[in-house]
């Protein structure tokens, strides 16, 4: 290479001066591009770490507050700043319209795509396209999971006043239920009326568990169709200990080990088509609590975030104060499976799920 300080003074020292420049340019351009895989990492912890520092995020909750999303986005909140990088403040809004519709619609086409805003949405939006393919306006399989906050147990109660005493009651007589339009204490009853021959009675009109639960205690309906037990054991564990309410079915891809007595839906399922569809319903049940990101997020941004909820599975101070919760965290890529498993469900299945599952004439 040429030493451009050894080179004499005048007109051709400054041509070969502006000749080594050149070439030490164009050696620099040539190693940054053999070396732009390798760099590339490193690069990107740092800008992540950089463009959060000072920031907030912001946390939608697609549920109305005190309910059990919200608890637990809010302690999601508190606990998950620390782990990404930069520590950017977690912020928690409330976004409860139309089932958390209206909050994964926003996070699919208006939310910032810079990882700056995140969304906790109710379950049922994994399937909503199905049901409601001219409200729903994203593709499932083009957002970022980024993970799940828990899976579920749901359970079929009946007020200790109502005459169901066994589950055969479900099928021989009429339970009158609450519901909360197109999430689990009106759909699942609604799915297992259609592929099991239960005979419940939905009573829509219910903004919350909340208000199904008033509604119990004053007589006006019988029962629920579809509860979490997390949610039971974390704010009714009373009704279990003191008989208050009978648990007489429950609904989840797997038969839950604290339940072993309680007979489990799928059970009663008649046919292998029928199956699919119940078993497609409930994977729901397995990414129940949803962490959910806009498309098109940097891929360094997306790679801090989905780090930061897995780090979660590790933090002790998380894990104490979600005890009660029943919160198990699902990482990123294990959400992607059940995502995939969605989005490439055979047609028939997801026709006559579409068909089970459409809305209640009024």
């Amino acid at each position: 290479m040429i030493d451009a300080g050894a080179m004499p003074s005048g007109e051709f020292g400054e041509d070969a001066m502006q000749l080594n420049l050149a070439m030490r340019l164009l050696a620099l351009a040539a190693l940054a591009a053999a070396g732009a895989v390798n760099l590339a990492p490193t690069a990107a912890a740092q800008s992540a770490g950089e463009f959060y520092a000072g920031k907030h995020i912001s946390l939608l909750v697609g549920a109305s507050a005190g309910g059990g999303y919200d608890h637990l986005g809010r302690l999601t909140a508190k606990h998950l700043t620390k782990h990404i990088p930069g520590r950017p403040t977690v912020v928690v809004q409330n976004m409860p319209a139309a089932g958390s519709l209206v909050a994964t619609n926003h996070i699919a086409n208006n939310a910032p795509r810079d990882g700056t805003m995140i969304a906790l949405v109710q379950r049922g939006m994994l399937l909503a396209k199905l049901t409601n393919p001219l409200g729903v306006r994203f593709e499932v399989n083009q957002l970022n999971w980024l993970a799940s906050l828990a899976s579920e147990t749901g359970v079929t109660l009946a007020w200790h006043t109502a005459p169901h005493q066994t589950t055969k009651d479900l099928f021989d007589k009429e339970l009158i239920v609450g519901g909360i339009v197109n999430v689990d204490p009106e759909t699942t009853p609604k799915l297992l009326n259609a592929l099991i021959g239960t005979k419940f009675k939905i009573i829509l009109g219910y903004p919350g568990t909340r208000e199904i639960i008033l509604a119990m205690e004053r007589g006006e309906v019988q029962g629920i169709g579809d509860m979490s037990l997390s949610s039971i054991k974390r704010s009714r564990a009373d009704w279990l200990r003191d008989k208050t309410v009978r648990v007489l079915m429950q609904t989840a891809l797997e038969k839950d080990r604290e339940l072993p007595d309680v007979p489990f839906a799928l059970d009663f399922v008649k046919n292998e088509a029928d199956r699919k569809v119940m078993q497609l319903y409930l994977t729901q049940k397995r990414i129940a609590r949803p962490i959910v990101a806009p498309p098109g997020l940097p891929a360094d941004r997306l790679a801090a975030l989905r780090g930061a909820f897995a780090a979660l599975v590790h933090d002790k101070e998380f894990l104490a104060e979600a005890a009660k919760m029943d919160v198990d965290p699902i990482p990123g890529p294990e959400v992607d499976k059940v995502i995939a498993l969605i989005a490439a469900a055979p047609a028939d299945v997801t026709a006559r799920y579409a068909k089970v599952m459409a809305p209640t004439p009024k």
